[in-house]
């Protein structure tokens, strides 16, 4: 929900209660002042119908408007203390039952004692009520809605400083070489926040850069020796032909030299993955590229006479060319290596979605575990226990969501892509 949208419902609420709540309250006063009203002008009529009575001997003649009538009845006995209510009465010259305020009081004339009752119609002022609260309602409309038209303008001009900080975040790309540089804004909160963001992002753009230039200073420095080592050991196999002991000790060398380049490998690529190095920009076929890698891996394949099922769509991707090869060696090193003799792999790509998967005569694999690194469910010279985190960190990268399950005694892993075609 926006925060635009949110604000309104809230205001919208608050503001309808407080009206609904005003309207109640005012409709109960203002009945309260018009009845008063009245009541003050029965308490008048009964004083000029006293005043006649002293000085006449006698009642005057009933009065009959459109809105005050009076009766006299005759009585025995004098009623309580007069009293204004409200009550309904006939009114014979509208020819309808009325709400009216009514007095009633006892007054003698000429040796009779009389009830009087005065009846004064409420019609005019539950008219008046009646307009006042259509009035009323008209108003609380009318502010409602100019007070959302108004907020949603000037919602819009106070927050486009605040979303045009977001765009410049969005479009910002650590791999640049300045830092984000948001303007200064006249408004205190978005000033506050454009600055925060700017010390920010400088912060994180240096650490950036020397992290960079400390992996590829580091990178450097390690390969060197390594390669040096690796020309060394190949100089002293050929001059210790014949020296069976001296031999498998420099294979000994060899082999952890080449398991230390890889590793130094895969750690750099992993630093360049999490540090988002790589533009996805460029449309990858990856159909071509496991047919190629799945060629390439044919001896070994026959070797262990594995049964392997294929079935590739035609799929286009905007990926990143070498990023997209390292995931399917990855991925096929991984099941073919720990695939038994004789068993088998299925291999199955769309445009959706791509599936390997392999038989194990062992059980499910750890999937807490699994594509951290340095994970190996098996001890192997070979593996790094790094292969599957890459895979883990190129998917995470491009967008692509990866996951494990065991199916009949099948490790099976998906890769669900996530993203349009290129």
């Amino acid at each position: 929900m926006k925060l635009f949208d949110k604000y309104n419902r809230v205001n919208l609420t608050s503001t309808i209660i407080t009206f609904v709540v005003g309207s109640i309250a005012f409709y109960f006063v203002l009945d309260y002042v018009l009845t008063s009203q009245l009541d003050r002008g029965l308490l008048v009529e009964q004083s000029e119908i006293v005043d006649f009575v002293k000085e006449h001997k006698e009642v005057p003649e009933p009065l009959t408007t459109k809105h005050q009538w009076t009766e006299y009845i005759l009585i025995n006995k004098p009623i309580a203390l007069p009293k204004a209510t409200t009550t309904e009465a006939f009114n014979k010259l509208e020819n309808e039952i009325q709400h009216v305020r009514q007095l009633v009081f006892t007054i003698a004339a000429g040796g009779r004692l009389y009830r009087v009752i005065i009846n004064q119609s409420k019609t005019e002022t539950e008219d008046l009520l009646q307009m006042i609260i259509l009035v009323i309602i008209l108003m609380i409309a009318l502010i409602l809605l100019s007070n959302y038209l108004i907020n949603r303008k000037l919602v819009t001009v106070l927050w486009k400083p605040f979303y045009t900080t977001i765009g410049t975040i969005k479009d910002y790309r650590l791999a640049e070489k300045k830092a984000l540089q948001l303007p200064r804004e006249k408004l205190d909160e978005i000033d506050l926040l454009n600055t925060s963001l700017n010390s920010m992002t400088e912060r994180i753009h240096q650490d950036y850069h020397a992290l960079k230039m400390f992996t590829e200073n580091a990178s450097h420095e390690m390969q060197t020796p390594l390669a040096v080592i690796h020309s060394k050991v190949e100089s002293l196999l050929q001059l210790s032909q014949g020296q069976e002991a001296m031999v498998h000790q420099l294979m000994t060398i060899e082999d952890a030299t080449l398991k230390l380049s890889r590793l130094h490998q895969s750690l750099l690529l992993l630093a360049k993955l999490e540090n988002r190095q790589f533009e996805l920009i460029e449309p990858v076929n990856l159909t071509s590229i496991l047919q190629s890698k799945l060629e390439e891996r044919e001896l070994i394949i026959k070797a262990k006479e594995l049964k392997v099922a294929v079935i590739l769509e035609e799929v286009h991707l905007h990926f990143h060319q070498h990023l997209a090869e390292i995931m399917i060696n990855n991925l096929l090193n991984n099941v073919i290596r720990y695939t038994p003799l004789h068993g088998s792999v299925g291999i199955y790509l769309t445009v959706n979605e791509l599936s390997i998967k392999n038989y194990s005569i062992n059980g499910a694999l750890d999937k807490q575990k699994l594509f951290q690194r340095f994970y190996k469910e098996e001890q192997s010279a070979e593996s790094t226990g790094l292969g599957l985190a890459i895979v883990n960190e190129i998917c995470t990268l491009a967008g692509f969501s990866i996951e494990y399950s065991f199916i009949s005694q099948e490790h099976v892993f998906m890769i669900y892509f996530n993203t349009q075609p290129a």
